[in-house]
């Protein structure tokens, strides 16, 4: 009797945690949005000038220990592609606090953009991010071609890039 009512409680828990993941899981979109956004450097970033170019945009947070796990492969990638025409975009999640953000950027020596996103306008664009590390890559025609709440396959992210920067 006790087995099955954990198995029970066991079962509950499972689903309503699915179901929370589901609700909290960015809508998945077929192009990305148009964005203007202004970098801690404050350049001017549009995502449609990134045409024709493979880009990776990560939604993240200081606080989020996935975020700090995911910068040196990110960092990796970057490094790996840019040269070949990756760009690569970080934002931070709004409710992150600035000085934090400069921080941390400095701290891990992030060699791309990163912009904050004060209004969640951002993460709303891009279909509803609520969760971190949330990552998109998209590709060159602006289709999303990968997304992924919480950490991404870099092998899958890799070989999408080869195929998009080949020749």
């Amino acid at each position: 009797m006790i087995i099955k009512r954990r198995t029970g409680w066991l079962l509950a828990l499972g689903l309503a945690l699915i179901g929370a993941l589901a609700i909290l899981a960015p809508v998945p979109l077929a192009f990305a949005p148009a964005l203007q956004l202004t970098t801690l450097t404050g350049q001017t970033l549009t995502l449609s000038d990134w045409r024709g170019k493979p880009v990776i945009v990560t939604f993240w947070a200081t606080d989020c220990a996935g975020c700090i796990k995911e910068i040196p492969p990110l960092r990796g990638l970057y490094q790996d592609y840019h040269a070949r025409g990756l760009e690569m975009l970080a934002i931070a999640m709004y409710y992150d606090p600035p000085s934090h953000v400069v921080a941390m950027t400095g701290e891990q020596q992030l060699p791309y953009p990163v912009a904050l996103d004060l209004t969640a306008a951002s993460a709303r664009a891009f279909g509803q991010v609520a969760l971190t590390p949330t990552t998109f890559l998209i590709a060159p025609d602006g289709r999303i071609a990968l997304q992924y709440t919480g950490l991404f396959d870099e092998q899958a992210i890799r070989a999408a890039l080869d195929r998009f920067l080949k020749g």
